[in-house]
């Protein structure tokens, strides 16, 4: 298997930031997950580099996060080709400042606003969208942080935002606990429909329930994800550290291996390095 670009890392710097959700996870709630833990974790020929995928700071500290992780990216031997920051397009008097200041730093690459802890009414407004097709004016990515229950919802805000590239993470957030793919399949088929939107494989392994499998389960995601949106929009992520929910990213990339190993080079080579320079412009 080729090195991977790690499309989704996370960091979290607890001397500097606060994290009020990581507090109910009893996986992230204690420890700190900066840099060189993630450097620990990984063999280092496995991962080719990565792009950092903001956090969810607490909101008082999230421009203060992208300017932080910017100046990780300033060292060569950090090997963070790129950053996704946070935004927050519902914001009218803010939002358009932060993306003139943001959106000239040469590290950036794009935005999240995660959108399953909020009301949908959030990313249905008028102001949310049009902000979300400014990023797309400035040539800046849109990634889509929703759950499976909320797909329809994402595929409403990808159809008016189709000047922007957008990235659906985790696999559309399935429930692959209940190991019911139907209504988690048809919804992903709609938005697949859409070109602008690629599909991020990560994270699925924190979805299994007690007792199951975790290959096993997670596999038929996988491969109908890839099916729907086909080979030239998907992208490898490792969800560090929130995959520590499942079984880790040592498992994970374990997982990915045995997945894709005998895949087609020229697969792997789209999956695992071209879509993610192609489509974050690294």
């Amino acid at each position: 298997m080729i090195p991977l670009i790690d499309t989704h890392q996370h960091l979290m710097y607890k001397d500097r930031f606060t994290y009020e959700w990581a507090g109910g996870v009893p996986q992230l709630a204690e420890a700190d997950f900066p840099l060189t833990a993630y450097q620990s974790v990984i063999d280092k020929g496995q991962i080719a580099g990565s792009i950092f995928m903001e956090t969810a700071v607490d909101k008082p500290h999230y421009q203060d996060e992208t300017r932080f992780v910017s100046s990780l990216c300033e060292d060569p031997d950090n090997n963070i080709l790129g950053l996704i920051a946070a935004a927050f397009p519902e914001d009218e008097d803010t939002f358009d400042d932060w993306l003139e200041e943001s959106a000239e730093n040469p590290h950036l690459v794009g935005y999240r606003r995660v959108l399953h802890v909020v009301d949908n009414a959030v990313s249905q407004g008028e102001v949310f969208r049009q902000n979300v097709r400014k990023i797309g004016d400035r040539g800046k990515t849109f990634d889509l942080c929703f759950l499976e229950s909320q797909l329809d919802v994402a595929f409403d805000l990808a159809k008016a935002c189709d000047n922007t590239q957008l990235i659906l993470n985790h696999c559309g957030v399935p429930d692959v606990a209940s190991g019911d793919r139907k209504n988690w399949y048809e919804k992903m088929a709609r938005l697949a429909q859409l070109e602008h939107v690629a599909v991020k494989i990560s994270g699925v392994t924190a979805y299994c329930g007690p007792g199951q499998d975790v290959k096993s389960a997670v596999l038929p995601y996988i491969e109908e994800s890839i099916s729907l949106f086909g080979w030239d929009r998907c992208v490898w992520g490792s969800d560090w550290p929130v995959v520590n929910m499942g079984d880790g990213l040592p498992s994970w990339l374990k997982i990915t291996k045995e997945i894709f190993d005998s895949e087609d080079a020229a697969n792997q080579q789209k999956l695992f390095q071209d879509n993610a320079k192609r489509i974050y412009r690294l």
